[in-house]
Order: structure tokens, then sequence, then C-alpha cells
């Protein structure tokens, strides 16, 4: 995390000398504002990895002789056999679509992100690939 704190406390500077520049050249109050409040989010960033560097081990990224696998940890488990997630895209895909064409459609979409939700969360409850 040394090397990302450095990286955040540079970028804020250099975005400071940019507002600073910016400020001065144009006279445009919304555009400075903006670029002072990335500069202040930049350093916020960066002082808080570069301080939680300091209390932490040595990380792979921080090494030069460290692989890609080293900073690999697991991923989580994902069912190989799951249809939720399917009825969840379509019935997001209809809400997104009753945006554009008419809020009547999310009557359709939401019972069918519902059902899709809902049979996500207890798919290991029940039927064939049930655990508990």
């Amino acid at each position: 995390m040394k090397v990302q704190g450095k990286m955040f406390i540079w970028l804020s500077l250099f975005i400071l000398a940019i507002a600073i520049v910016y400020g001065l050249w144009s006279r445009e109050p919304v555009g400075t504002t903006a670029l002072f409040l990335a500069f202040g989010l930049a350093i916020m960033v960066g002082y808080y990895l570069a301080f939680t560097a300091r209390r932490v081990d040595t990380g792979p990224q921080d090494r030069e002789d460290a692989d890609v696998a080293d900073d690999a940890g697991e991923l989580g488990f994902f069912s190989p056999h799951s249809w939720q997630p399917l009825a969840l895209g379509v019935g997001s895909a209809l809400a997104f679509m009753g945006v554009v064409f008419g809020w009547w459609l999310m009557w359709f979409s939401a019972p069918v992100i519902l059902l899709g939700l809902f049979g996500w969360v207890f798919e290991y409850y029940h039927g064939e690939g049930q655990n508990q």
C-alpha cells in the first residue's frame, strides 16, 4: 500500500497545481471548486493509504520480485448451475426499459426481479442442491 499512497499524494499535488492554474487562467468558479474538491479527496485517500501502510506488513504490491498470483486471494463461491442471474438480468432490463418507455413497465419487472432475488438467496435451501 506504500506505492498506492505515494501515487495518490503525487496525484493530489498534480490536481492542486492544475486547480491553481485553471482558477487563475479561467476565473470560472465551478470548475475551480471541483478541482480543489478533487484535490481534497485525493489527499485524503493518499494520507489514509500512507498512514495505513506504516501499520501493516509489506504486501506483495510493495515487493519487486512479487508475482501477480501472490496478491490473489479467495474469490468466493459461485454457483455453476444457477438460473437466477438470468432472471435478475431480464427483470433489470425490463426495469430500465420502463424508464424509457413508461413507468407502467415496472409492474412487470418488479415481480421478475423479486422472484430472481428470492430464488438466488434461497437457492441452496431447497431442491436438488440443498445443503442446509
